[in-house]
């Protein structure tokens, strides 16, 4: 079990350590559903289970299956890494400025390649908004990186449907010889989910994965954020496994009567899976919405 927290920005306490348990053996699996005495609730594999037969040979599920969806950060430092930690909290906090003019192009679509085969043509983002995403402050009296000149290129980000390569906008950082790159196509449109939201809570306490944080190399195991409050153990998340999808429910642990401070936390919470996630799609029994990635205080994911 991997656990990590961090605060939410807002009126956050320090978070307490998440309880994460681990999908079990057989068909369609689930991990605990949320109980603090370890047993799965019933009411949350119940909505689970529907999300998951809702899913199944959908429309949505069709056109989730052809679409293009990063489940990675669009925007990827330099290969090299930072020279000094002072360019890295430039990186962090935008303080990037321009030297030059940044580059027009009349092409208006590029390609994603699909590691294992298949292409998507998408709408091509401009050098300039792209440069926007992450060029967000302009403090000359902090430490700054410059970028000096920027083209279009290529580079490879993992998606839904596995490792593919695609357009990006390569932008030059003056003392570096690796590029910032920024990927320049947009996501496909979400298709619309064939299952209706349950009201937070509804489902014996049901609450919704808030997005996927990371995916080990060998796809055994995800790490999501959910969220919890400061009078409860920190959250639980649950995990149906189908062969076509993974369905998360999350909860929380022992949550505790009486006066209680009014927060919400984030928190990471490690799931091992029965088998590797593939090109399953993760879904949130809550919302029976593909959960969306995204990286902890980072923005939010590009697709949603």
């Amino acid at each position: 079990m991997n656990t990590q927290a961090n605060r939410v920005v807002g009126r956050l306490l320090t978070p307490f350590l998440a309880a994460c348990l681990l999908a079990g053996c057989g068909g369609d699996r689930s991990t605990d559903g949320g109980r603090a005495n370890g047993q799965p609730a019933p009411a949350q594999e119940k909505r689970a289970r529907e999300v998951a037969d809702a899913w199944r040979e959908s429309e949505a599920a069709a056109a989730w299956n052809q679409g293009y969806y990063p489940m990675a950060d669009a925007i990827q430092p330099v290969d090299s890494g930072w020279h000094t930690t002072a360019d890295e909290r430039a990186y962090k906090t935008g303080n990037i400025f321009l030297s030059d003019s940044l580059p027009t192009t009349a092409i208006t679509q590029g390609t994603v390649k699909w590691r294992d085969g298949g292409s998507l043509n998408r709408p091509l983002m401009e050098a300039t908004k792209a440069y926007q995403s992450f060029a967000r402050t302009h403090n000359a009296e902090r430490p700054r990186l410059t970028v000096t000149a920027a083209k279009l290129g290529e580079t490879t980000l993992t998606t839904s449907r596995g490792q593919a390569t695609v357009p990006a906008w390569l932008f030059t950082i003056e003392g570096y010889d690796a590029p910032l790159k920024r990927v320049a196509v947009t996501p496909s449109p979400l298709p619309e989910p064939p299952i209706e939201p349950t009201p937070e809570g509804s489902a014996d306490g049901i609450r919704s994965v808030t997005r996927l944080a990371g995916t080990a190399v060998d796809g055994r195991s995800i790490t999501v954020r959910a969220t919890h409050g400061a009078c409860d153990d920190g959250p639980v998340v649950g995990a149906l496994e189908t062969d076509e999808s993974i369905v998360l429910y999350a909860s929380v642990a022992r949550e505790r009567s009486g006066p209680c401070t009014a927060q919400l936390i984030e928190q990471n919470v490690t799931l091992k899976l029965r088998q590797p996630l593939a090109h399953r799609i993760l879904l949130d029994a809550r919302t029976g919405r593909p959960v969306p990635y995204g990286l902890p205080n980072g923005p939010t994911p590009s697709w949603t």
